[in-house]
């Protein structure tokens, strides 16, 4: 079950970022219509599998990025 758990929060956030962005240019490049589900949800399922990816190897970088940068940076408060 451990080992699940590191994939719990890059699927979660591809998807709400996939959303969020195919929603988005799907409504900038075609505006709403009839068919503007149908599109959004092609548009979905196109980026999702790359987003999901991109989260799974980036994640694990920027979070080292940020503990660096955590322990150069003196406390402010």
């Amino acid at each position: 079950m451990r080992r699940l758990e590191r994939f719990y929060f890059p699927f979660f956030m591809a998807v709400f970022m996939t959303c969020i962005m195919s929603f988005t240019l799907t409504a900038i490049h075609q505006g709403f219509h009839a068919q503007f589900l149908l599109d959004w949800g092609r548009a979905f399922s196109l980026a999702f599998p790359i987003a999901f990816s991109a989260v799974i190897f980036v994640a694990p970088v920027v979070h080292k990025m940020s503990e660096a940068l955590k322990r150069k940076t003196p406390a402010a408060f």
